[in-house]
């Protein structure tokens, strides 16, 4: 083999893999948010759990993929460890398309393919042909790199040496130990058992050794959700421990029936002369009877988990963004960014409710530091609006990150939108922070609210509390739970007017002082700009597609 058939051999594999990522980054373009709301929906029944979970990977061709938006997800506390059993079993079951996929014998039709795909992508502009053009280009390519490899593999045929190497591989540990590493290298079983297909079809491994490096690559493709794992809770964790025990147990039971059985010649003698369709077949049976052998004690799998990563209270929750970063920033290492603006999203708006909600609790402590001043509230208002402070700027550092390389339009809006809630919920922590240090001058100058003013501090404080309650919880007619919201708004806005009439009415009567008619003066327009904010917020939220 000489310099240009390594050459050519490198040529193809990268076009192997490039081929495989345009596909992914086509698919997550045309997807986008609708693999969250199956998912979020389809999982209370494991059957369907397994449905939903081979179907979302089988189009996106990637059980990492599914795998590490489960992973968001259960860290999220959108979805429950045992719903996420189902949705691993039934990933793995989808990621068997890619191989089977590759036994067509469209080697012919891959340049047409590849430039009808490009064409679309550059001669047109709407977004969704662009998606679809990615998806056609980068099946195309896939098969023009395999075609490459395959052609530039034809001298290893003669070579004693390579025969001998891949002759090794009938040895269950060696090979299931080159799959396991070659997988985890490349992060993608997809892309290992496409390799693998295409050395069997140039005769250069038999499928008596292929099986065992077939077996390997399943186990190692977990390291990219293990990776996805790092920083995230316990729950998380746990579910790639379950991603990890499937494909072992599976690879044990399967390495045990080809010793003793003749589970190989009979996979085999389904596709005679054909290796590609073969190993296509055995990846396939591989993971639907490992599904079905383990469907029936998912929940145990899920109680060896927990028993293998009890909660430890350290590791729980702190309220920032900066652990939860790791979930994508280790899956974009991966190689892959399939998937993410679910995760992206999932994330976001969980770190954003935490933020609003703090804000809400630092305008009860700002209005009641004012009613009763107390020296204890204001620095906990200070000390929580450092922490609110804290989560914006890393919440926006995040937002700006991810942003880069999202190709899905419907998230990157979502995502736009989530910033601009991040801002307005910071506003109305820094309007409670104002509020709350009117108590420093009412301390220093003795000033006091006269009882009507007190009344209406109360109201502006009852009304205000409401609508934060009611941002967080929202509902699934966003249009009814956007009007409740806007008419609370308009509420607080005749609010300040009817009160800063009153104000002035009490003015002229001389029943304020005029320290404090400038303080509840400054007061009322924090008021009313909370009720904007709010507003802004709940308009943000109900703009989101998902």
């Amino acid at each position: 083999m000489g310099l240009a058939d390594i050459s050519r051999l490198l040529g193809g594999l990268a076009l192997f893999l490039y081929g495989m990522q345009m596909m992914s980054s086509g698919l997550e373009g045309a997807a986008g948010n609708r693999m969250k709301r199956i998912l979020e929906r389809l999982t209370s029944n494991r059957i369907l759990g397994v449905l939903v979970g081979m179907g979302i990977t089988a189009v996106i061709q990637s059980s990492s993929a599914t795998t590490v938006m489960v992973v968001g997800f259960v860290n999220s506390g959108m979805m429950t460890l045992r719903q996420a059993v189902w949705i691993i079993m039934g990933a793995n079951i989808g990621t068997t398309v890619t191989a089977q996929l590759i036994t067509l014998d469209v080697g012919m039709m891959a340049p047409l393919l590849a430039f009808l795909g490009v064409a679309m992508v550059v001669f047109v502009k709407e977004p969704k042909v662009q998606h679809i053009g990615k998806i056609l280009a980068g099946f195309g390519v896939l098969f023009i790199g395999m075609d490459t490899m395959s052609a530039a593999m034809e001298p290893l045929e003669s070579s004693e040496a390579f025969i001998s190497l891949m002759t090794n591989f009938e040895n269950p540990i060696i090979g299931i130990l080159a799959g396991t590493i070659f997988t985890a290298v490349i992060q993608s079983s997809s892309a290992a058992v496409g390799i693998l297909q295409t050395l069997a079809q140039s005769g250069l491994i038999p499928f008596s050794s292929a099986v065992y490096v077939l077996f390997g690559s399943n186990i190692g493709t977990c390291i990219t959700a293990v990776l996805a794992s790092i920083g995230t809770n316990r729950a998380a964790k746990r579910t790639t421990i379950i991603h990890l025990m499937f494909n072992i147990i599976g690879t044990a039971v399967f390495t045990v029936l080809c010793l003793t059985l003749p589970v190989t010649q009979l996979v085999g003698g389904l596709t005679p002369g054909r290796p590609i369709a073969q190993i296509a077949n055995m990846h396939t049976i591989f993971n639907v009877t490992t599904t079905l052998l383990l469907l029936p004690v998912g929940g145990l799998l899920a109680d060896l988990a927990e028993r293998l990563l009890p909660e430890r209270a350290s590791e729980k929750e702190d309220g920032h963004v900066t652990s939860l970063y790791s979930i994508t920033e280790e899956f974009r290492r991966g190689g892959t960014s399939l998937g993410l603006s679910a995760v992206h999203t999932d994330l976001l708006s969980q770190e954003i409710k935490k933020m609003i909600s703090l804000s809400g609790e630092n305008l009860a402590r700002a209005f009641d530091s004012v009613l009763n001043p107390d020296s204890e509230l204001l620095q906990l208002v200070n000390d929580t609006e450092e922490v609110i402070d804290t989560m914006n700027k890393e919440i926006s550092q995040y937002i700006s990150k991810i942003l880069i390389n999202n190709t899905n339009t419907e998230s990157v809006q979502d995502i736009e939108r989530l910033f601009l809630i991040t801002g307005n919920a910071e506003r109305i922590g820094d309007h409670a922070t104002n509020i709350a240090g009117y108590t420093e001058t009412m301390s220093k100058k003795s000033i006091v609210f006269s009882e009507m003013a007190r009344e209406e501090l109360s109201c502006m404080r009852s009304i205000t509390l409401e609508a934060v309650e009611r941002l967080l919880v929202r509902e699934s007619d966003s249009a009814k739970w956007l009007s409740r919201i806007a008419a609370m708004e308009q509420r607080m806005d005749d609010m300040t007017r009817a009160y800063r009439e009153c104000h002035l009415e009490r003015m002229r009567r001389g029943e304020c002082s005029e320290e404090a008619c400038i303080l509840y003066s400054e007061l009322l327009t924090d008021f009313e700009r909370i009720g904007d904010h709010i507003l802004n917020i709940a308009q943000a939220y109900a703009g989101m597609h998902s």
